[in-house]
């Protein structure tokens, strides 16, 4: 199967998730290209933003993952071609 490059956006707006998170990010790290994560402690919440490079099904399979976490919502956009 062919690879993508995409972003994917996440928002932890609650902190106990965040080992969760991080348990499934690496996991997936193979597909991980760059990662950056910001705590807006202001606003209670943390918002990480990823660079993939990996199969749609193995970017699926992260992201879903990720989704199904309380408090966490996840949003992806991938190349159309590989």
């Amino acid at each position: 199967m062919d690879k993508r490059i995409g972003v994917v956006g996440i928002v932890v707006e609650d902190l106990e998730s965040a080992n969760a998170v991080n348990s499934i990010l690496h996991e997936y790290a193979q597909i991980i290209v760059g990662r950056m994560g910001i705590p807006y402690r202001e606003k209670g919440v943390s918002v990480i933003s990823l660079i993939v490079d990996g199969t749609s099904d193995e970017i699926s399979a992260m992201t879903g993952k990720l989704g199904k976490i309380n408090a966490v919502s996840v949003k992806s956009a991938m190349t159309k071609k590989a």
